[in-house]
Formats: C-alpha cells, structure tokens, sequence
C-alpha cells in the first residue's frame, strides 16, 4: 500500500510542477523525498551515511554478497532498506542516505539531532578525490532532473573538472562541509562506525569484517572473502557491463558502455585525483581541504596510509572519535 501511494504522490508533484515555478517544485520534490527518508529512518535498524561518490556501491555489493551467502538471499539482488529484511529478517533494514533530503521535511538544517538514536555508519573518502568522481558523475551519469533537483551546474554546461572542483556549493567547499558536519556530530551519536574508503581500498576484508560487526552479525571468514572477490573492482565493472543486478534501475548500470568514464565502478583509485590537475590546481586544491577539513578524518595533503585497524568505531561513553592520524 505504502508503494502505491509513494507512486502516486511522486505522479501528483510531476504533473503540479509543470505549472509550477522551477523552485517551487524543486521543493516540493525536495519535501517529498525528505518525508519518505524520514519513514525510513524511522524503522531502520541502521543508517548507512555517505557524501555521493565515496564507494558506497562498493561497500554495499560486499554486504549484498555477505548476507546473500549468510541468509539464502537472491544473488542478482543488491541491498536496499528492507528487501532483504522482507525476506529474511535476520538481515537489518538499512537506510542508505546522502543526507540530501531529510532536512528539507524536519527542518533540522544544522544538526543530525534526526540520527542521534540511530547506529550510524558513516563512510568518508577524501575530499579531492570525492570532487572529481563527482565531476564525472555530474557529467556522464547524473539525470538533468536531479541536477536541478540538487542545484548542480546545468545539464550540458561546458565546465572544466577544476571549475567544478572549486564550485562553492557542488565541489570541495560543499564536500568539506558535509564531512565537517558529521564530525561535529559523531559525540552525539549513540554509537557509530567510522569508515575510510583508503581503508577499505587497503584491507576491504577488514573493513567489512567491522561493518558485518557493527550490524550485531558475527562475521564468517569464507563469507567475508567472498563477498571481498565478488566486489573487486574487475568484477564490479564486468557485472556492470552485464547488467547483472536485477531491481537496480540505472544505478548498476553504465551510461555508455564504451566510455569508461560513464561506468558507476569507475577508476576506484585512492589519490587519483592528482592526475587531473596541474601543480598550481593541486596546490590550491590542497589547501583548500588542509586549511577546512576536520581532523578527525586523518586526511592529510601526502599521507594516504590507512589507519592500523581500518575503522573506527564509537560507543556513547568513549571519550574519542574518528581516525587518528
């Protein structure tokens, strides 16, 4: 029921908006959505927090693959909220977000106070990098709606991977904010995992061993290495180009399949992004993130080790957060 009346508020919008100013039915769509995230958050069992671009599709095909194998579940499915609860409940229901719409239907622009009760698992990759996924996302992938719907560049304009980069709103400063956002607000979680996307890129066993732990599931190693194969970054591609997941609309799907730009699983490489620019654009893009970036992270300009155990985890009566440096 719940589906049929989510389809037909979504029809009632469209058709409203095209009588509508352009604002006005952006927030109408934005209201829609934020109250749709909220009725998820409020049954989730966990929330699964990331900026756009920071290798939550790799993250979410590792647990796909692990509760596939842990709870008898569809192997051309991937995990989202509840399908798998809906089949099998010993799987938590995660709300999978990027924090875009909540806020428009709560109204809480300057706090999480909306996930203060919540086990939060929050997935971070450093800021560059996330800009210029971005940028290819926004330039091959990202539907002219939603560009508007999030207040991007407009669809088709002719902007360089720099000027996008430096983008007050879509590029480093928005990205920064949104990290800083949460790491202000890691203490007032009741418990949280941080994860670094250079942490899994280093030991993705790991990485998933903590997330699989954090969801209260005690974690199978031929499980672990499992879903480890089945999402290495080869595989991803291959199953992209094959279309393989079934329900996942266009998100497992490439734009172009000759272009590899266009490929949701595209270079997944820690510190790519200097490969882009020249040395007067690192610099000032350096900067920008070195002089704005909280420390919690342990991101700094050179130093892309990752931490000793690859996640963090936090509980409400531990006095510290995040990953040391």
């Amino acid at each position: 029921m719940h589906q049929v009346v989510k389809r037909v508020n979504r029809s009632l919008i469209a058709v409203a908006s095209l009588f509508l100013p352009e604002e006005k039915g952006r927030e109408l769509e934005r209201l829609r959505r934020g109250k749709e995230e909220y009725r998820r958050l409020q049954l989730a069992d966990c929330v699964f927090v990331s900026f756009g671009k920071s290798g939550r599709t790799w993250l979410r095909v590792m647990l796909s693959r692990y509760f596939q194998l842990a709870c008898g579940l569809p192997e051309r499915s991937i995990l989202r909220f509840d399908n798998y609860y809906n089949i099998n409940p010993a799987v938590p229901k995660i709300f999978f977000t990027h924090g875009n719409y909540l806020r428009d239907y709560t109204g809480r622009h300057e706090t999480k106070q909306d996930f203060y009760d919540k086990k939060v698992m929050l997935l971070v990759r450093r800021p560059q990098d996330v800009a210029v996924s971005q940028y290819f996302q926004w330039k091959y992938r990202m539907p002219a709606r939603k560009k508007i719907l999030n207040q991007y560049p407009a669809h088709g304009e002719d902007l360089s991977l720099y000027d996008f980069a430096m983008n007050p709103r879509v590029g480093l400063q928005g990205i920064v904010a949104f990290m800083n956002g949460w790491a202000d607000e890691l203490p007032n979680l009741r418990e949280h995992l941080l994860v670094r996307y250079e942490d899994m890129h280093a030991d993705p066993a790991a990485s998933l061993r903590g997330a699989i732990a954090f969801l209260g599931m005690q974690p199978a190693d031929a499980w672990i290495d499992e879903a480890v194969r089945f999402a290495s970054v080869d595989n991803l591609r291959e199953l992209e180009r094959s279309r393989f997941f079934r329900g996942s609309g266009i998100r497992m799907r490439p734009k172009d399949r000759s272009n590899p730009d266009s490929y949701k699983v595209r270079r997944a490489k820690v510190g790519g992004y200097r490969d882009y620019f020249d040395d007067e654009q690192l610099a000032q893009i350096d900067a920008l993130v070195q002089s704005s970036l909280s420390p919690v992270f342990g991101y700094h300009v050179m130093d892309d080790a990752p931490t000793a155990a690859g996640i963090r985890s936090r509980a409400t009566s531990e006095p510290t957060i995040g990953v040391t440096p």
